[in-house]
């Protein structure tokens, strides 16, 4: 092996590349060059065998960058709708479906019996269900639960509580507002699987978001005008009444608050 064979060897060796491979009683001289055949083969050129690898490693490393900065996102609805309660919580937790998450403290998943008959779905949380996880808290929770018991019935005994979306929805001063339409579509997966879970003899929509989303109706529908009569949803009866935030801004509309429950009852005991 001449001088620079061997140099060259010890180069690749020391860069972890190695070993140098040559042709079998290949000749070290000018002389046994020029008494080999025109068929051998040229030696291989390092550089030219080493190079695919460096050409490589920009673009390796640009994927990695990518993979490092791709927000992970939720299931899609047709996972969704496979899933099984921790699934679905853990789902829910991490959800970044819609910009909602940007600003929330906690998702709000829901609360009660998960084998309940009976479904109660409100618009979404507020500041005080933002904080605390849960639904309906604070005044409007007390008079929910007032109402709760009016039809003989207890937070979390044959009773569940759920929203249109986990999420709460703000206005650009920090206000609630009504979810968008694009943040009910994204978020209504969520509920649909926990009415396949719950199976719930009758549902009730509190508010006119609920009941619009459910409905699959024109946003300009009143609630006056779906009050008093027994809808379907996924074949289901469901009943139309106030949100309770409403009710504690517009205490003489609780009289008809109580004949929506009190059809709600009548619907529920003619199912048996």
């Amino acid at each position: 092996m001449t001088a620079n064979v061997r140099r060259r060897a010890a180069f690749i060796d020391e860069m972890g590349i190695g070993p140098l491979w040559s042709r079998r009683n290949a000749p070290e001289t000018a002389a046994e060059t020029a008494l080999q055949p025109d068929t051998a083969e040229p030696a291989v050129e390092v550089t030219k065998a080493f190079a695919p690898v460096m050409e490589a490693w920009p673009e390796e490393t640009a994927t990695l960058e990518l993979q490092t900065k791709v927000t992970p996102q939720a299931p899609p609805a047709r996972e969704v709708a496979h899933m099984d309660w921790v699934e679905l919580k853990t789902s829910v937790a991490g959800c970044v479906k819609c910009g909602l998450c940007q600003g929330r403290t906690n998702t709000v998943f829901g609360v009660g019996d998960e084998k309940a008959k009976w479904l109660f779905i409100g618009e979404g949380p507020g500041r005080n269900e933002d904080l605390q996880g849960e639904p309906f808290v604070g005044q409007a929770g007390k008079l929910l639960d007032n109402m709760l018991r009016a039809v003989g019935l207890r937070r979390g005994e044959n009773a569940y509580i759920a929203n249109i979306v986990k999420c709460r929805p703000t206005d650009a001063n920090g206000k609630d507002r009504p979810p968008t339409a694009a943040e009910t579509a994204a978020c209504l997966p969520y509920l649909e699987r926990q009415i396949a879970l719950i199976q719930p003899s009758v549902l009730v929509a509190l508010g006119k978001t609920a009941a619009l989303s459910l409905l699959a109706l024109d946003p300009d529908t009143p609630v006056s005008r779906l009050r008093g009569k027994v809808h379907r949803y996924a074949d289901r009866p469901l009943i139309v009444t106030y949100h309770p935030a409403y009710l504690l801004r517009n205490m003489i509309d609780k009289r008809k608050a109580w004949e929506d429950l009190s059809l709600a009852m009548t619907t529920y005991a003619g199912l048996d």
